[in-house]
């Protein structure tokens, strides 16, 4: 253990113990905050930790049974010399997204950030001896790109997460521990990366689900989180409905109010900005046997649906132990910014459009404009109910042409233009008449 500097996280402890979250109100910084995240629509979402030495995903350590001895082999085999942060954020930004959200902490326990509460980190442990979030926080602050920080609650090599939860039962941890040292452990790591990397776009916690019934004290966490930086944004991971204190909430693998993937049964969509990750192929860390890639048509289409769900998308990659980004990833990332630099528009800044998301695609509406998403066309017309309002114009997007509409007290009808089927998406621009 390092030695660490007692008194200020004592002192970040303290407030969080006074000062809880029941009564939670957002402040002024964290409502604009709120605002930009709902604008944004894309992110890049990064798993990379020290278990990508094995290619294998990031749970490697639960689903081969390794233990916390097996797992110290690894770090002097994580030599990243490849990273490169701004060839990353460059990438983020030809892409079309607006934040990028890393794992500072996986379920293992390794933190690829300079930790002063333990050596179980990139900085003490392997050879390459950097704080790689340092580095890529300072070229996001350079770029202009938000950074958010994944931070596991889980964790299976720390002796005081205890009673264990219902992984890492193979890890050979202690079977005994302090469950309140712990939180004292989470917390004082999260006033680090809240102190030291500069401004925060938020925290994504994940992990909560190993032990629903046990006494997080999320009141206490999310307190402090709020008085070190107030405009950070707080989502968890967790499946439920929004905790007090959380600002966005997440699906992992599905849209809003679906549940495909399993994960959502008990996740209510509820009022606070929302957003879906999903995966550039099957698996969320490095797996180098993993080959099923989806298309840039896939990915491009469930961004666009998770626009016409009023939520961001947050778009997985893996990176490799190098540090360097495999061929496939970059390349369908260039296939997706060179149709969000021309359809982008459509995508930031809009909301959920007045038309709720059909078979066909969805709608996403900014101010007096209504973009009409055909992501599967089967017909030559499309009906959009409850539409209803005086439009002053339909046209396909980036067109001067008009196109045929016809509309009652149910709604309007808009007859598509001919050679489109094959499209992505085709966008049909509708103009509303100003009101006022």
């Amino acid at each position: 253990m390092k030695n660490v500097a007692i008194s200020f996280v004592c002192l970040m402890l303290f407030f969080s113990q006074v000062c809880g979250q029941g009564n939670y109100q957002p402040t002024r910084e964290n409502l604009d905050a709120r605002g930009w995240f709902q604008d944004a629509k894309f992110g890049l979402f990064v798993h990379w930790g020290v278990y990508s030495v094995l290619g294998d995903g990031e749970w490697v350590m639960q689903n081969k049974q390794m233990t916390k001895k097996t797992c110290e082999k690894l770090p002097p085999l994580f030599n990243p010399v490849a990273f490169d942060p701004a060839e990353w954020v460059a990438m983020v930004k030809s892409a079309g997204m607006k934040y990028i959200t890393i794992t500072s902490k996986h379920h293992d326990g390794f933190c690829m950030f300079d930790s002063k509460l333990t050596d179980w980190d990139i900085a003490d442990r392997t050879p390459y001896g950097k704080d790689v979030l340092k580095l890529l926080a300072d070229e996001c602050h350079k770029q202009g790109i938000k950074l958010f920080f994944y931070y596991s609650q889980l964790d299976w090599n720390h002796n005081d997460y205890y009673p264990r939860g219902y992984t890492g039962q193979y890890a050979g941890r202690a079977d005994a521990g302090d469950w309140d040292s712990y939180l004292k452990y989470m917390n004082g790591q999260l006033a680090e990366l809240l102190t030291n990397y500069g401004e925060i776009g938020g925290l994504w916690f994940d992990g909560w689900w190993d032990k629903k019934d046990a006494n997080w004290k999320l009141d206490e966490t999310y307190g402090l989180i709020h008085r070190l930086q107030p405009a950070s944004l707080i989502g968890s991971n967790h499946h439920r409905a929004p905790k007090p204190g959380e600002d966005f909430q997440m699906f992992e693998k599905d849209l809003p109010g679906q549940n495909t993937a399993g994960h959502s049964a008990e996740s209510e969509v509820g009022t606070l900005p929302l957003e879906t990750c999903e995966t550039m192929n099957r698996s969320w860390g490095f797996n180098i046997t993993d080959y099923r890639f989806k298309s840039s048509r896939n990915l491009i289409q469930y961004l666009v649906k998770a626009a016409g769900n009023n939520a961001n998308f947050l778009l997985n990659i893996g990176p490799m132990p190098n540090g360097k980004i495999q061929t496939e990833f970059v390349d369908t990332l260039k296939v997706v910014g060179k149709w969000m630099a021309r359809y982008g528009e459509t995508i930031y800044g809009t909301r959920g459009g007045p038309v709720a998301p059909r078979d066909w695609g969805v709608t996403t509406q900014k101010g007096n404009k209504v973009f009409v998403h055909v992501l599967s066309q089967v017909d030559d017309r499309i009906f959009l109910p409850d539409l209803n309002e005086e439009i002053a114009s339909v046209t396909l997007y980036q067109s001067p042409n008009k196109l045929d509409y016809s509309g009652n007290d149910y709604g309007t009808v808009i007859k598509l233009p001919e050679g489109h089927e094959d499209e992505i998406d085709l966008v049909v621009e509708i103009e509303l008449k100003d009101r006022n």
